[in-house]
């Protein structure tokens, strides 16, 4: 879809910290993170709900997310993570995305407010995306005993 940001960062046109890619979809920091290392993992083509999602496609994209959300606290040191995906409410860009957040005891969030804070630069930002990254390849290499 044209207009849709996810979309453009399917494409390249739109540049993003990328984590990992897989046939499922593609993994990337969210740049306005409730904490750093906070991961968004969308499906290639446009989607807008989890709904419709083809179900043949479903179980190549959790799989996706969940070796995404084994890879965040390994990398980033956190004790586990808060994953959430929004449908319509709340769903800041209209492109089906699961948030990966690292967790930590202590770590002031609560419920669902989520708040939202940002890289202190750039290299910062590509430093975890590649560490997230290349945790995601050890554990997909790990699992298929091939690079994806």
């Amino acid at each position: 879809m044209a207009d849709c940001v996810f979309c453009g960062i399917v494409a390249g046109s739109i540049p993003a910290f990328m984590v990992a890619s897989s046939p499922a979809g593609l993994a990337f920091l969210d740049i306005r993170p409730v904490f750093k290392g906070h991961v968004l993992v969308i499906p290639r083509p446009h989607i807008v709900t989890l709904p419709d999602m083809p179900p043949a496609d479903l179980g190549e994209y959790f799989r996706f997310v969940q070796l995404i959300t084994a890879a965040v606290p390994a990398a980033t040191q956190a004790r586990g993570t808060f994953v959430a995906m929004n449908n319509i409410v709340s769903q800041s860009v209209p492109h089906l995305h699961t948030h990966v957040v690292p967790r930590t005891k202590g770590d002031g969030l609560r419920g669902f407010f989520w708040p939202r804070g940002k890289y202190e630069s750039d290299d910062e930002a590509t430093g975890i995306a590649a560490a997230v990254g290349k945790e995601y390849l050890r554990l997909s290499v790990a699992e298929t005993g091939r690079r994806e």
